[in-house]
């Protein structure tokens, strides 16, 4: 929970969003009857939402919590859009000058464009978030790959975030997309869950489903670790997946041997050192000769420690391909990878924009995704 101090901090920020919304369009909007009013009464109850629904999951009641959370949760997603589209009508409101146009006429008509482009972006962002995320194909070249592992099927799945707005039905028709695949090996590369084994274990049974060839392999995201990654290792394993912590386990296809290798999630040492995040231990006392060795990491830069020890690809996940416009803009400051295939001197990177998402239901300019990965010869 955070402290009184940080929620003070974030109403405070909020408060003066909100109000600087309202300072900027509720007088232009005043020539149209009922808008300024609908404004307003819209930006003190999405000034309530969000914090409650941030804060739902401290409620201990069912099916409140969930409520409030999705709730919040959409007010959150349509907040963004508002606000980024009344910036961007004060940057062209600042540009006005220089293309000679009329300011009072396009001061209005501008700031009843920003509430048509809140509705329609937070509408298209809500169905991309809630659709069965589409299969995306990708070819891995590796040199000198067996003619027996040409074709052999990875499929990726990230970032699902089961919580208070995903649900069993939504990771099941995930998990039968999935098995129609028909893959050779399964990697779910983390942040499963937001919330405890107790509140959430019936939603993630549909895991027990998965089928491939040779199996399903799970690593910890950062947010198993703010919901007790102990007891959901536990309850993953349960479920017949084989977890991978700083581990490896050899797989033969067809006379050909692939190393799978997995390891806790980047920041794992904050909570326990222990389990601190180590590509070389994952790797410790296997063979040096197999065909691939195979790395699943939950953020994208584990990718430099990979590619020291030797790894020829690395699955992640982490960054939602920055779920929605701006902030994919700013996860290059945090991961060296936004999403998609990526080269690190020998060692392929493949980051998926996830299958689910966190947070507010949407996703505009970085779509769902289940990753059907495919090794070739290069």
């Amino acid at each position: 929970m955070p402290s009184r101090f940080a929620i003070l901090v974030v109403l405070f920020l909020l408060g003066l969003l909100h109000a600087l919304i309202g300072m900027l369009l509720i007088p232009v909007l005043a020539p149209i009857p009922l808008l300024p009013a609908l404004l307003g009464c819209w930006l003190l109850l999405s000034f309530l939402l969000i914090p409650a629904g941030l804060l739902a999951r401290a409620i201990q009641s069912q099916p409140l919590s969930d409520r409030l959370a999705w709730a919040g949760m959409l007010a959150m997603g349509i907040f963004s859009s508002l606000l980024l589209a009344t910036l961007l009508r004060e940057l062209c409101l600042w540009m006005l000058p220089w293309f000679k146009l009329n300011h009072d006429q396009f001061s209005l008509w501008s700031a009843v464009a920003v509430l048509l482009l809140t509705v329609v972006s937070s509408l298209m962002g809500y169905f991309n978030a809630r659709r069965l995320a589409a299969v995306v194909e990708v070819d891995i070249p590796i040199s000198g790959l067996p003619a027996a592992l040409h074709g052999y099927t990875i499929v990726q799945i990230s970032d699902i975030h089961v919580g208070p707005t995903i649900k069993h039905s939504y990771l099941d028709a995930i998990v039968n997309k999935v098995n129609t695949l028909e893959p050779d090996l399964i990697a779910v590369t983390g942040d499963l869950v937001d919330g405890s084994v107790q509140e959430l274990a019936a939603h993630t049974a549909p895991l027990a489903n998965l089928r491939s060839r040779h199996g399903a392999y799970f690593v910890t995201g950062n947010h198993e670790y703010y919901s007790n990654a102990p007891e959901w290792v536990t309850e993953v394993r349960r479920l017949g997946l084989t977890v991978l912590m700083n581990q490896h386990v050899i797989i033969n296809h067809q006379g050909a041997s692939l190393l799978v290798a997995g390891v806790t999630d980047y920041s794992a040492h904050h909570f326990d050192e222990a389990q601190r995040s180590d590509p070389h231990a994952a790797l410790a006392g296997g063979p040096q000769h197999v065909a691939l060795k195979l790395l699943l990491a939950h953020q994208p830069r584990s990718a430099a420690a990979a590619a020291d020890a030797g790894f020829d690809l690395q699955l992640s996940g982490h960054t939602h391909g920055g779920q929605f416009f701006p902030w994919n803009l700013f996860v290059p400051l945090q991961q060296p990878y936004t999403a998609g295939l990526n080269r690190l001197r020998n060692l392929w990177v493949y980051t998926s924009r996830g299958t689910g998402y966190w947070g507010p239901p949407k996703r505009l300019f970085a779509p769902s995704e289940i990753t059907r990965l495919r090794l070739v010869l290069a």
